[in-house]
């Protein structure tokens, strides 16, 4: 119990916020600025962020915990030896929070310099350059009334928290003014650079209306340089008066974080985005953006941090360190509120205006110059207000475009004289993936490629699963994914990158491309005629057929568990399990008219024999829902089934599994499919020769939901070895006595005479060598424990002489300890009573 509540204990006073001494900057112009520190465990150190971009939106927690105003800057700096630091989880930082709970020790040659501004802060805005105005002196924020602030005043502010020019100033806009007041009326000129520099009168102010607190926005200066036009080139950000370039070190760009920057120039949509090296390589600052920070309408400065001249030890891949971001943007023509950058409502873009298009005035062709200015494939559906209204104004021409333009603009329009548009009558338009698969046995298998700009490239994409594979088949009007893999064909080149985390997110694969350089292609396997819908993981689901470019329900009637064999065989799941009509919703027209009649050993549904029926529907409850198993998985080359090197067999075939970063928890969901009791051990063994093995992300393993899709091909040669506990049996407990014989029956309950011995026996099936047993004595006033080693596998309790204090109730526990881990098992409970 004592252990017990020292755990509660430390649990409770490590969430408690922390003490502002325990953060501070040092080594700047002030408390405010200078070398983030941290004091963990009585021990001042400095501190560096578990990732390689650490944003100014993470900055602001540490302002705020010293109770500074906004942040204003953060970069890291490189020294020449490493040192101890406090790596903080970015992550897990937030406001409020206690940052020691987000630490661990680390060596480490950078360090983070953080600047806050000393006294002025934004306060409930929607980024870290918009807020409610508030103002330090004498150690207390002051709110500030609209009264006494004005545009001049609202540049210094901008200015002082190395934000661009305000770009509103208006009264509540980001709520109500928060008593003590600012007594006094700013007089700035415009040109200082910090709010308190400027000169003020002596009001004597110490209320504010309601309504009246200033609330100020300034914007972003962001541009992009070197390009054809303003909406394309080198993506540059001017912070603290200086402009630099935006690193593409570190960074996975894709179009989906493009499209924000792109919104902030006001130019289109996002076309392109890759990085582009800049030589002879300078040392001179950039910056660093995180675009997995960037959300709608969130400012880019929060995602930025600096660094600060070369990292040291890095002279041999300078050129990685000059890689600059670089964009382009449509510049007259945007797809908005679609699901996609390649779908959308169309708005064209003259005289610095963005107009809607009436349907009336576009047609298919001008669908394709549309489809192709965006780097998307040929237009799927054209229909009138498919993703909202007509905004005014209205596109006053017809387009006239011959479908092999370039870009909208450059198509003939007629001279209409068009001002409005009737509802429903907007240009909504969606284009379709421009991916396919090559060099496979059909167009549903090969080597993943992407269209860009024009261009067909290979896709490489690092950390794909069968989840993410199941995206492109679909996309493909293919069936289910059956196997993905990374293959390296030695030759170099620029290949499309494709983020698997950002496939997930939306119905787009274009959102999440990037141009890259390596030599690894994707390769994918759909299966070409089948697929199962509305499953609960890849090898589950209601069964569809294809035939003539149609997908078609399958009725019951017409296919038995030899059908479901194939199926199963075909989409590499393993046998099936559940045959079961409507077990994934009810059919869909058109319904397959033939009677399937497997052997059971057909490799494709449509390569069996089927009868010539004339169904063409189907009773509702009787469409075909189908289980396949899941991937066998066993533990080989182990003491027993539950230890030794992980395997899956996934298309009939066993291998080993790779798993970096697997934990304890990841091992856990394999010990319980295999029924061997709780984790025990996970690691990573290297062998001495590169083998085909099933790489499987860690926060991908949940068997419950089908391990199948976690499965990656690829030739590595460290493979996972893991050890379980098997469960333990529950123990025996029996009972003799010098006076009775007891029989199997009163084993549960016993009564033995005041004088005379009786004896009490634990035993276990042999499972693991050694261990004690504990009995365990309960009656209504006491309790305690005896304790004995067990010695093959049992213990023997005798008493002597029974007494009043022998009556209650007894239990046998098992206790083992294996591989660094406690096993327990307890038997059920024994009465005994004392009679004279």
């Amino acid at each position: 119990m004592k252990k017990l509540l020292l755990i509660l204990w430390l649990v409770i006073t490590s969430q408690r916020a922390q003490k502002p001494g325990d953060v501070r900057l040092v080594g700047g112009a002030s408390r405010c600025a200078g070398i983030l520190e941290l004091k963990h465990l009585g021990e001042w150190r400095p501190v560096i962020g578990s990732f390689y971009v650490v944003t100014a939106k993470v900055a602001a927690v540490f302002c705020e915990h010293l109770d500074c105003g906004s942040v204003v800057n953060v970069e890291k700096q490189y020294e020449s030896t490493e040192r101890s630091v406090w790596r903080i989880n970015i992550e897990y930082a937030n406001p409020g929070s206690a940052l020691r709970n987000c630490t661990n020790s680390a060596e480490s040659s950078d360090i983070l310099n953080a600047t806050c501004s000393e006294s002025i802060r934004l306060l409930n805005g929607s980024n870290l350059c918009s807020g409610r105005l508030q103002v330090k002196s004498n150690q207390k924020w002051s709110s500030v009334c609209e009264a006494d602030f004005d545009l001049q005043d609202a540049e210094v502010v901008c200015r002082e928290l190395g934000c661009g020019p305000p770009s509103v100033l208006q009264r509540a806009l980001y709520g109500e003014v928060e008593a003590p007041v600012w007594s006094k009326e700013f007089q700035c000129g415009g040109h200082e650079s910090a709010l308190l520099d400027c000169r003020s009168s002596g009001s004597a102010r110490s209320s504010c209306s309601p309504g009246k607190a200033v609330g100020l926005t300034c914007s972003e200066p962001l541009g992009l340089v070197g390009g054809a036009s303003r909406c394309a080139g080198r993506l540059e950000f001017k912070h603290l008066g200086e402009w630099r370039p935006v690193s593409g070190f570190y960074s996975k760009w894709t179009l989906k974080s493009a499209a924000f920057v792109c919104e902030h120039l006001d130019c289109g949509s996002a076309v392109y985005t890759g990085n582009t090296n800049s030589l002879p390589y300078q040392d001179k600052g950039m910056w660093s953006m995180k675009p997995e920070c960037l959300q709608s309408g969130s400012a880019l400065r929060e995602c930025l941090t600096s660094h600060v001249g070369l990292p040291y030890g890095v002279h041999i891949v300078m050129t990685e360190y000059s890689r600059h971001v670089y964009l382009t943007c449509s510049d007259s023509v945007r797809l908005l509120n679609g699901s996609s950058l390649c779908s959308g409502r169309l708005q064209v873009k003259s005289n610095q205006k963005w107009s809607s298009v009436c349907e009336a005035d576009f047609d298919l062709q001008d669908a394709e110059v549309v489809c192709r200015e965006f780097s998307c494939g040929l237009p799927l559906v054209l229909q009138g207000g498919l993703y909202g209204e007509v905004e005014a104004p209205v596109w006053s021409k017809e387009f006239q475009c011959g479908g092999h333009e370039s870009a909208l603009l450059d198509c003939r329009s007629s001279g209409s004289a068009r001002s409005s548009c009737s509802p429903g009558k907007a240009v909504g338009l969606t284009c379709s993936e421009p991916v396919r698969l090559v060099g496979g046995a059909s167009r549903c298998a090969g080597t993943l490629e992407f269209n860009h700009q024009g261009n067909w490239r290979p896709v490489s994409g690092f950390g794909w699963s069968l989840k993410e594979a199941a995206v492109v088949c679909q996309h493909l009007g293919c069936g289910s994914a059956v196997f993905v893999g990374q293959r390296d064909d030695s030759l170099w080149g620029d290949r499309m990158s494709i983020n698997p985390d950002c496939v997930h997110s939306g119905p787009a694969l274009k959102d999440c491309a990037t141009l890259g350089y390596n030599s690894y292609n994707l390769d994918l396997k759909c299966s070409d005629s089948v697929r199962l819908l509305n499953g609960s993981n890849l090898c589950s689901g209601r069964l569809q057929v294809k035939s003539n470019q149609k997908w078609s329900s399958v009725c019951e009637a017409d296919f038995d568990l030899q059908d479901a064999e194939v199926v199963c065989r075909e989409l590499g799941c393993g046998p099936p399990l559940v045959l079961q009509g409507a077990l994934y919703g009810e059919g869909e027209a058109p319904v397959w008219s033939k009677e399937f009649q497997c052997g059971g050993h057909e490799s494709a549904l449509l390569d069996c024999r089927s009868s010539g029926s004339a169904r063409n529907s189907c009773s509702p409850g009787k469409a075909v829902g189908l289980t396949c198993s899941e991937s066998h998985v066993r533990l080989v080359g182990g003491a027993s089934q539950c230890t030794g090197t992980l395997e899956v067999k996934h298309l009939e075939e066993w291998r080993p599994v790779h798993g970096s970063d697997w934990t304890l928890k990841e091992a856990a969901a394999v010990c319980e499919h295999l029924d061997c009791g709780s984790a025990v051990y996970v690691g990573e063994r290297h062998e001495f020769s590169y083998r085909s093995v099933w790489e499987i992300k860690p926060d991908c393993v949940n068997f419950r939901s089908g391990q199948i899709e976690c499965a990656t091909s690829t030739v590595l040669s460290s493979i996972l070895d893991l050890t379980c506990s098997e469960v333990l049996v529950q123990p025996i407990i029996s009972v003799s006595s010098s006076m009775d014989v007891v029989s199997e029956a009163q084993q549960h309950w016993l009564q033995v005479f005041r004088g005379s011995s009786f004896n009490i026996s634990c035993s276990i099936q042999p499972q693991y060598p050694g261990g004690f047993f504990l009995l365990t004595f309960t009656s209504s006033n006491t309790s305690y424990n005896y304790t004995q080693p067990a010695v093959n596998h049992s213990s023997h309790f005798l008493f002597p002489a029974a007494e009043p204090a022998h009556q209650g109730r007894y239990s046998c526990l098992y206790h083992v300890h294996t591989w660094s881990h406690s096993l327990y098992s307890e038997s059920h409970r024994l009465s005994v009573s004392v009679s004279d």
